[in-house]
This record gives structure tokens, sequence and C-alpha cells, in this order.
């Protein structure tokens, strides 16, 4: 694969997360839409926009988390390859600093996690 191959195919899984997300976004919307038209009482109305919020903060959470993981593991992974091409004795050091852009991932997660079991709870 050249360069121009792979670009392009980084380009088409943005393309497609985004896609995902924002049609994920809408189904919930609509969904919340749904629920408040038909419930009459003002309680229940403001449960569904309760969860509907916390569904999009979920959403949002996890989509920031990824991306930002994403940069950060690009950077910090070209660099640590660049690093070993010339003293191939510091990768087992400077591959931790990968780990840490992956941490920015799973405390993500955590997070929508916390708010996925407040929904049911």
């Amino acid at each position: 694969m050249n360069f121009h191959t792979v670009q392009f195919i980084g380009k088409f899984v943005r393309y497609a997360l985004f896609i995902a997300i924002m049609s994920a976004a809408g189904t919930l919307y609509a969904q919340g839409e749904a629920e408040a038209a038909a419930e009459a009482t003002t309680e229940v109305a403001t449960t569904v926009q309760n969860n509907s919020a916390l569904y999009y903060a979920i959403a949002a959470t996890m989509c920031f988390a990824s991306m930002s993981a994403a940069y950060a593991v690009g950077k910090i992974g070209a660099a640590v390859m660049g690093a070993a091409a010339e003293k191939p004795e510091v990768l087992g050091k400077a591959i931790a600093y990968v780990g840490l852009g992956e941490g920015i991932a799973l405390f993500g997660f955590l997070i929508s996690f916390f708010l996925v079991m407040k929904i049911g709870g």
C-alpha cells in the first residue's frame, strides 16, 4: 500500500465514524421526541429529556476521547518509531508513552460507562 491509499482509508474511516455518530444522535433525538410526545405527564417528559441529554453526553465523551487518543497515539507513535530507527534500545522505554495516549480512550470509556450505569440505575 502506498501513502495515498493509507491516507484515503484514514479519511474514509473518519467520515464513516462521523456519519455513524451523527445517525446515532439523530436516532436518539427522534426516539426522545417520540417518547416525549407519547407521554402526557410532565414528570415522564422531564425524565425522557434528562436521558436524552445523557445519551448525547455519552456519545460526545466517547467521540472526543477516541479522537484525542487517536491523535495522541499517531503523533507519539511516529516519534517512537523514528527514535527506534536511530537507537533501537530506546524502543522499550518510549513505547510506554504510546500507552499513555491510549489511556485517554480508556478514561473516556470509563466515564461513558458510568453515565450508562446512571441511566440504568
